[in-house]
């Protein structure tokens, strides 16, 4: 009976992670996020802690998935996040893939300035060495929209979709100012965004 219980134990981890986690890179799948979220965002505003968010495209992917194929193109992804995830504090920061280039990270209790640190590191991990594989030697580059906010009112409402909007927005921002960058943004209350290239 004993034996059963363990067996059963273990399949039910397995199970969990398979389903939580992205199988091409092994980070964090869009269902964790989905979940996870709205979670920390809403831990952030109960507490008065400061919570961040960043969007992450890795810049001319499919350029390089097309000129090498699909198996080079996994490849590059893998490495990618690995090299990211690298840059993350264990067992507070995390990394979901929430599109086929595009990845998701959570900095909970961290404000603006930490997070932008960590996110310029997690920019140069992916540019500082070419990507190597079958024939392929690639250097590329990504891109990142870093939302922080702090202090929200315990009344607000969507949090999580808000920090979310400004994260993408600061990438979109990102990639219009030319792209291999950080550009960050704290979330206000009562006044307009603020912005910063980095």
């Amino acid at each position: 009976m004993s034996d059963l219980e363990s067996a059963l134990r273990a399949t039910f981890i397995v199970g969990h992670r398979l389903a939580t986690t992205d199988q091409l890179t092994g980070v964090a799948n869009r269902r964790f996020y989905a979940k996870h979220y709205p979670r920390e965002i809403s831990r952030a505003a109960r507490y008065g802690h400061a919570v961040s968010v960043a969007m992450c495209d890795i810049d001319h992917f499919k350029r390089a998935n097309d000129e090498y194929g699909h198996a080079a193109g996994d490849m590059i992804l893998r490495e990618c996040a690995q090299r990211m995830q690298q840059c993350l504090h264990r067992g507070s920061d995390w990394m979901a893939r929430v599109g086929g280039d595009e990845f998701a990270v959570v900095f909970p209790e961290t404000a603006i300035d930490r997070a932008l640190d960590i996110c310029r590191k997690m920019r140069d991990a992916v540019s500082s060495t070419p990507f190597v594989g079958d024939g392929m030697q690639v250097s590329l580059t990504a891109s990142f929209g870093l939302a922080s906010l702090w202090g929200a009112p315990k009344d607000a409402k969507r949090l999580a979709e808000r920090l979310l909007s400004a994260a993408d927005q600061a990438l979109y921002q990102r990639k219009a100012a030319g792209r291999n960058g950080v550009t960050a943004t704290k979330l206000q209350f009562g006044s307009d965004n603020s912005t910063q290239p980095a």
